[in-house]
């Protein structure tokens, strides 16, 4: 059996313990919010019931209940339960937990090691499980808060099962507040409204939502929202600029825009915002944005984020902000084409493949009388002095034919870029016979 969090620090019994400890789940069912993994015909259920725990890696946001599931499944084994905090622990705690559990393995009990934040570890302390997990020395369970893909080994990886816990929704939260109002033998002292707040306030982690509950225990009197606001701080999002959080919620802003969702965009703004995104950052996306899935549809879109941008940069924040603002809404409500990024693209690699290929003469300049005995520039027509401003010469080097590469859409401005392509098309045809 495992131990308690107090009992492992050796506190005496009767020492006051956290809401989140004594309402720790004991078994798989108690678990709140992760029914794909514990339910009846979730992953880790089906793996107890054939009796064949492999190591694993829990990726999931904090208080999503990724230490208490591993301790379960020590209690649901015959495992003897380590745990370690990559944080505080290096190579030498490592080597003594090993050469415990080899001990161990050869009195015929296995280890399970749970680690926690193990995406802290370095690629020298993640190799130094490969060999105890190979034998059997240890099961391994990770814990981590970022993206296994960009944070941990590909060998440590091909050695384990990810699994992804999701973060608690509000029927998961409900169902932690009815456990800790009956624990506390009191039902919380919030009008529902309040309630609500509560929830969204511990922005889906379990832990933090009983702190929170336990701050409220003591308060006699009924609160609205304004006074759970004046008890209680709100959390910041969960947000950092170099991890997961902003990769999603930048991609999930660029989607957004591109699909012309300008309220979703607006939100997902004001999500990287709030979590401390850097507004510039925000101003190189929009003109990123601008080129790439809006191009020539709207010309203008690029203006509106050139602007935006000068503007922040002259008001600051948190005015400032409001510029990067309309230019969002621009941007999400303007029409889209990305033709002029293939085209780019189709450019670069016909470029590439058509190595050094000179320029047919007649476009070439002849500043010598060398050169013109060569035929350079000869032929050359200007294109202001013929009848229809459009000679309809070859620009493209001999040894190729012609390539139609911007293939403009039928959506704002590059409609009318359309039509003078094809009427001038139309007039080279007809020049060239």
């Amino acid at each position: 059996m495992t131990q308690s969090l107090f009992q492992s620090a050796n506190l005496e019994s009767n020492a006051p313990r956290p809401l989140a400890d004594r309402l720790r789940p004991k078994t798989l069912d108690e678990i709140a919010g992760q029914d794909h993994l514990v339910g009846a015909d979730g992953q880790l259920t089906r793996m107890l019931n054939a009796k064949k725990l492999s190591s694993l890696i829990f990726w999931g946001t904090p208080g999503c209940g990724k230490t208490t599931i591993a301790r379960i499944l020590a209690d649901h084994t015959d495992y003897h339960f380590e745990q370690l905090s990559a944080i505080f622990s290096g190579v030498g705690d490592l080597k003594k937990v090993f050469e415990s559990a080899r001990l161990r393995r050869e009195q015929g009990q296995g280890t399970l090691l749970f680690v926690d934040e193990i995406h802290r570890f370095n690629k020298s302390q993640q190799d130094a499980f490969l060999p105890v997990m190979e034998d059997g020395t240890i099961i391994l369970i990770g814990a981590t808060t970022e993206n296994p893909s960009f944070e941990l080994n590909a060998a440590l990886l091909s050695r384990c099962q990810v699994m992804v816990l999701k973060r608690l929704d509000e029927v998961a939260l409900e169902k932690l507040l009815v456990r800790a109002e009956d624990e506390l033998g009191q039902a919380l002292p919030l009008e529902d409204e309040a309630r609500d707040v509560l929830k969204a306030m511990a922005d889906g982690d379990g832990r933090y939502l009983l702190t929170m509950v336990e701050q409220l225990s003591h308060v006699e009197i009924t609160l609205d929202v304004a006074g759970l606001s004046e008890i209680l701080q709100k959390r910041a999002p969960v947000y950092d600029k170099k991890d997961d959080s902003h990769y999603n919620l930048i991609s999930a802003l660029h989607k957004s825009v591109r699909g012309s969702d300008v309220n979703a965009a607006l939100y997902w703004f004001a999500r990287m915002l709030s979590g401390g995104e850097d507004p510039k950052y925000l101003a190189r996306r929009f003109t990123r944005m601008a080129v790439e899935d809006i191009g020539l549809a709207d010309p203008h879109a690029l203006v509106q984020c050139e602007t935006a941008w000068k503007t922040y940069e002259r008001l600051g924040s948190p005015e400032g902000e409001l510029a990067l603002a309309q230019a969002l809404i621009y941007l999400a409500t303007a029409p889209k084409s990305n033709a002029g990024y293939v085209a780019y693209k189709q450019a670069m690699s016909l470029a590439k493949k058509t190595g050094s290929l000179n320029p047919p003469a007649h476009i070439l300049n002849a500043p010598t009388s060398m050169m013109k005995d060569m035929g350079y520039g000869a032929g050359y027509e200007y294109d202001p002095n013929t009848a229809d401003g459009f000679s309809g010469q070859n620009y493209f080097p001999d040894d190729i034919e012609r390539v139609d590469i911007y293939q403009p859409v039928e959506r704002g401005f590059e409609r009318d870029i359309k039509k003078r392509l094809d009427y001038w098309a139309k007039l080279r045809a007809q020049k060239n016979g």
